[in-house]
């Protein structure tokens, strides 16, 4: 059992004159998502520990917990650059007093604590987004991250310090741009009218065409068809692991017409999904109001009416 920070590039986009669009799929410890969640230049779709049964999430602190890598000494400040490896002292499970553990065992002592009042909430009838709230210290989480702008998040994050997990993220999100880049060359160019679309591949949307082929009058009618597929796989994330939806390409579109015709509008999915804005002969963006938190790309969300209530 070991910490377990993952980074993968799903998709690296740029165009003409529009700045590279990267769409990460991420796995990395809750602890730390706070801390993402204040770079507002992100898109994000995360799971949530509201929608995950408890049993699961009680089933994946017991396989998979988040265990620290570095055990910080307490000092003054923010920064613990130095680690500790006292024991720590805990009740005694089989005498009165206390007894002496080494640090991850007292961690998962502390787990295996939370699992079992967890447990006993979820047993009373309590919801799991009460039950759930109790695992939060030992779990990972699974988030979609679309953007633009990098360099501030890596100057932040990737540096002596930040904090030690973070900045694990920080740099296995270097690592697959880099892995990316290296594999196909650089981000793929695209031209205003095409689209970055997270999780569809030429393969996906040939399946796509095959399925509508009567119906597709036009290549814009299958864009709308993959840009709906797309949309409904980064929502996906909240509820499922992302290795095991199973809906089939129809559902995909009919789960992304439901989520945009919701009042109010379920429509973060719909931030990372892109098309290149051109520039004007001044120099400015011709749609700078469509970019929304993507410099240089019009974003799906922005185009869609009641997007924000």
């Amino acid at each position: 059992m070991a910490c377990q920070t993952l980074a993968k590039v799903l998709q690296r986009s740029m165009g003409e004159v529009a700045p590279p669009l990267t769409s990460f799929q991420l796995r990395y410890p809750l602890i730390i998502h706070a801390e993402l969640m204040t770079h507002r230049v992100f898109s994000r779709n995360a799971r949530s520990s509201r929608a995950v049964p408890t049993a699961r999430l009680i089933e994946e602190v017991m396989t998979d917990p988040f265990i620290p890598r570095h055990w910080g000494a307490n000092q003054k400040g923010m920064q613990a650059s130095v680690e500790c490896n006292e024991e720590v002292r805990l009740p005694a499970l089989m005498s009165d007093g206390w007894a002496s553990a080494t640090r991850e065992s007292a961690w998962l002592y502390a787990r295996d604590k939370a699992v079992e009042t967890a447990s006993a909430f979820a047993a009373a009838g309590y919801h799991k987004q009460i039950s759930n709230r109790l695992l939060a210290p030992f779990l990972h989480i699974d988030v979609v991250v679309t953007a633009t702008e990098l360099a501030n998040w890596f100057a932040l994050r990737d540096d002596p310090a930040a904090e030690p997990h973070i900045r694990d993220l920080a740099r296995a999100m270097k690592a697959a741009i880099e892995d990316w880049d290296r594999t196909y060359g650089g981000p793929d160019i695209l031209r205003p009218g095409q689209w970055h679309l997270p999780y569809v591949s030429d393969r996906d949307q040939a399946g796509i065409r095959r399925i509508w082929d009567a119906a597709l009058a036009a290549d814009a009618d299958l864009v709308e068809h993959a840009r709906a597929v797309s949309v409904t796989r980064c929502a996906q994330v909240s509820y499922t692991p992302f290795h095991e939806a199973k809906l089939s390409v129809e559902q995909e579109v009919a789960r992304h017409d439901a989520l945009i015709s919701a009042r109010p509008m379920h429509a973060s999915p719909c931030e990372h999904q892109a098309t290149p804005d051109t520039l004007l002969p001044d120099g400015s963006w011709a749609n700078p109001h469509l970019h929304g938190n993507l410099r240089g790309w019009i974003q799906y969300r922005k185009t869609l009416n009641g997007e924000c209530a």
